[in-house]
């Protein structure tokens, strides 16, 4: 595979014969696409002084699409050729059937450029690379005595996307990404605690090697193993907590964000199906699923079906306005396409995924919010969780967190969970803060098997009558 620009139809494919097959797959169909795909990856982990991993990928595909109502015939290859592309649509035609479909209009084109083509992987050599890591390795060592072990991880993918519809119509987009992550562990009092943080975007890897960059991330990693390091048991209980702003949204993004995706309420197996209009939260909370911020993780100039991303409004003043849809569905519920049709790769099918799903600045200081706080928890940091679609109940896991009584932010606590559901919690805020931040870059989301990049965030948050899981006695 070579460095030079992905043009499929100059180098694989004879535009005219690919049209003509994928309009004989679609005959009949109401919509449908042929997906084309290049990327490139490379990652490097270096661990404890050495390099764990070293590795480089490069991938090509396309997956043709026929869509007839609510089945869709999906078929992928590895080999971007005509004999491929011919054994492909004979798979996906099965879904069409006897047809009787109309294909749905395509989507509007697009100029807006919201990150850079040029490729991440190229702003530095392998070496310089691997000397930044031992960089950061050095850097955490010296800053404090007790650290143990560092884990640095490096990134950068360069994604060269093509989309042509039955119509003739060709759409394209280039998507960098560039990731740096920072992990270490310190040992004291007879423990050992770890702290990590690290972030990213559609940019060149240029941007995260700096010092100015990376060395705050280093003491904010060692920072976070320090207090997890003082930590006393968590309580249990129900219990107002304050969310921090910035990454705490992940909460949002699962407990809530999944809900408002359009299949799930065309199926009506969403806890939010069948609300639209209704208020499903506290006044004043204001949702936002936003695919147009320039250089986020999950931006994106156009969709995976070629619909241009958009700043999608779904909860306004605590009122259901929206849901985020793929083209099938949207036809399906008969609502406009909201471009957040998104698959992991060729080998996917598009389906409704979130972007840069955020919640809107309130009116509140959150000083004043942590000092309303009788008796709970401010979360700051959060790791794993799981969630159910169909009642919204979530159980998340904290990193960071403290207790905090008449309003004095005491002690880190460890071993907490929050555990809820989401329409209840959308309920019960009681205060949004004025604060409003977007996570550092670090989101990954999963669904159905797919994964794809995205972005959180909101301002801190007082949320009534959550139960905390601890271990305190």
């Amino acid at each position: 595979m070579t460095d030079a620009p992905f043009r499929p139809f100059e180098t694989h494919l004879d535009e005219a014969a690919a049209l003509a097959t994928l309009r004989a797959a679609t005959m009949g169909a109401d919509d449908g696409e042929l997906y084309l795909e290049r990327q490139r990856s490379e990652s490097i982990v270096l661990d404890d002084g050495r390099i764990r991993s070293a590795s480089y990928d490069a991938s090509e595909g396309f997956g043709l699409r026929a869509v007839r109502g609510e089945v869709t015939g999906y078929a992928h290859a590895t080999e971007i050729s005509e004999k491929s592309l011919l054994r492909a649509s004979e798979t996906a035609r099965l879904a069409v059937g006897s047809g009787g479909g109309t294909m749905a209009p395509s989507p509007r084109g697009t100029n807006t450029r919201l990150y850079s083509d040029a490729d991440p992987i190229a702003d530095a050599t392998f070496a310089v690379k691997i000397e930044m890591l031992r960089e950061i390795d050095a850097y955490a060592r010296a800053l404090d005595p007790r650290v143990v072990q560092v884990s640095a991880t490096i990134a950068a993918s360069y994604k060269e996307v093509e989309i042509l519809r039955p119509d003739g119509l060709r759409l394209a987009d280039i998507r960098p990404m560039a990731r740096l992550n920072v992990s270490v562990i310190i040992a004291g009092n007879g423990k050992r605690e770890q702290g990590g943080t690290g972030g990213g975007g559609r940019f060149g890897l240029a941007r995260l090697m700096t010092r100015e960059h990376w060395q705050p991330l280093v003491a904010e990693a060692l920072r976070i193993a320090i207090v997890n390091l003082d930590a006393v048991p968590a309580p249990a209980g129900v219990m107002d907590v304050v969310l921090g702003p910035g990454w705490p949204g992940i909460l949002l993004h699962e407990a809530i964000g999944h809900g408002l995706e359009g299949d799930f309420n065309r199926k009506k197996t969403s806890a939010f199906a069948g609300l639209m209009g209704q208020q499903i939260a506290a006044r004043g909370v204001t949702v936002l699923d936003d695919g147009t911020i320039p250089d986020r993780r999950g931006s994106i100039s156009v969709d995976d079906e070629g619909t241009p991303s958009a700043k999608n409004v779904l909860i306004d003043d605590g009122v259901l306005v929206g849901y985020m849809q793929d083209r099938q569905n949207a036809r399906l519920m008969g609502v406009a396409a909201t471009g957040n049709g998104r698959r992991e790769s060729y080998a996917h099918a598009p389906m409704p995924r979130m972007t840069n799903t955020y919640m809107l600045s309130g009116p509140d200081d959150p000083a004043a919010i942590l000092a309303d706080l009788k008796d709970g928890i401010y979360a700051v940091g959060f790791g794993g969780g799981q969630v159910d679609i169909t009642n919204g109940k979530f159980v998340f896991s904290c990193t960071e967190a403290y207790r905090v009584q008449n309003g004095v932010v005491g002690a880190a606590v460890k071993g907490a969970t929050l555990i809820g559901d989401g329409a209840t919690a959308l309920r019960a805020i009681r205060a949004i803060g004025n604060d409003m931040a977007l996570d550092p870059g670090i989101g990954n989301c999963g669904k159905a098997g797919q994964w794809v990049p995205v972005g959180v965030g909101q301002p801190t948050l007082m949320i009534g009558g959550l139960t905390v899981g601890g271990s305190a006695a």
